[in-house]
C-alpha cells in the first residue's frame, strides 16, 4: 500500500505490481489518506471486458491485456469515482498552462489535440507548459476550477504534478482553415457529456451533472477549427484573450 496525493487529495492505493508503484513515484505523499483505493480480481475483469468492447465498437481485433495495465487502469476508474465524492473530475484531453492560466483542449481520437499544444509550445516557448496530455482532473473550489496533472498522462507522457485556474475549454476540430469562435452552453454541456469521466453509480452519476453545469457557468467554452500548422495556437490564443 502506498499514500499518493493527486489534485490535493490523499489515498492509499494498493498495487500488486511493482511498476504501477512506480507509476506513482511523483505523487507520493506522506500525508493521511482519505480513502482506500484496492482493486481486486473482479475489478480487473471489468476493465478486460470494457476495454474488449471498446475494441468492438471501434473495429479492432481482441487483445487480452496484461494483469499489470489492467490494474492501472482499474485503479484510475476506481479513484475517478471516489473523487466525485471531493468535488473533482476526470476528463479526457490535452492541459497546458500558459501565463499561470490553464487550458483544456478536447477532441476525437486522432484529430490532433496533442499536436495543437505542442504548437503553443513551439509558439509561445517558456510562457507554456504542460499539465496533462490525456487525463487531467478538475478540482472544484468555491470560487473557480483548478486544473489538476495526473500520472496518466498519454503516449508522450507530457504532465506534471501541480495545477492552474482553468482559463477555457476548446473543443479542437480539423479544417482547412484557422478560426476559433465562442461555444453555446448546450454545445458545450454535450461535449462535456462525452468526454468528461462518467460513473456507473447512481449517486455519482447526479454529482458528475452537477459539476458539470458548474464548470459551464465557470469557464468559458470554444470551438477551434485548425488545418494543423503553428498558426493554430496564434489564432487560438488571440481569439480567446481579445482586449
Amino acid at each position: 500500500m502506498i499514500n499518493i496525493e493527486i489534485a490535493g487529495i490523499s489515498m492509499a492505493v494498493q498495487c500488486r505490481f511493482r511498476e504501477n508503484e512506480e507509476f506513482f513515484r511523483d505523487y507520493r505523499t506522506e500525508k493521511t489518506p482519505l480513502f482506500r483505493i484496492e482493486p481486486d480480481a473482479a475489478d480487473l475483469l471489468k476493465m478486460q471486458m470494457e476495454l474488449d468492447a471498446m475494441d468492438r465498437a471501434e473495429g479492432r481485433l481482441h487483445v487480452q491485456r496484461d494483469q499489470r495495465y489492467l490494474e492501472n487502469v482499474a485503479i484510475h476508474s476506481l479513484i475517478a469515482d471516489r473523487m466525485v465524492d471531493h468535488d473533482v473530475l476526470v476528463m479526457h484531453g490535452s492541459a497546458l498552462c500558459m501565463d499561470g492560466e490553464a487550458y483544456i483542449f478536447i477532441a476525437s481520437s486522432g484529430t490532433g489535440k496533442s499536436t495543437h499544444a505542442r504548437f503553443w509550445r513551439e509558439v509561445f516557448g517558456d510562457r507554456v507548459w504542460m499539465l496533462n496530455d490525456d487525463k487531467p482532473m478538475l478540482r472544484f473550489m468555491e470560487d473557480q476550477v483548478l486544473v489538476c496533472g495526473t500520472p496518466w498522462d498519454g503516449k508522450h507522457h507530457l504532465s506534471r504534478n501541480a495545477y492552474a485556474p482553468l482559463k477555457a475549454v476548446v473543443h479542437l476540430t480539423r479544417d482547412e482553415k484557422n478560426y476559433i469562435e465562442p461555444m453555446s452552453k448546450a454545445d458545450a454541456f454535450q461535449l462535456l457529456l462525452k468526454h468528461a469521466f462518467l460513473s456507473n453509480k447512481g449517486g455519482n452519476r447526479v454529482r458528475i451533472m452537477e459539476l458539470e453545469k458548474k464548470l459551464l457557468m465557470t469557464a468559458d467554452f470554444y470551438k477551434l477549427g485548425c488545418n494543423q500548422s503553428r498558426e493554430a495556437a496564434e489564432t487560438a490564443w488571440a481569439g480567446m484573450n481579445r482586449k
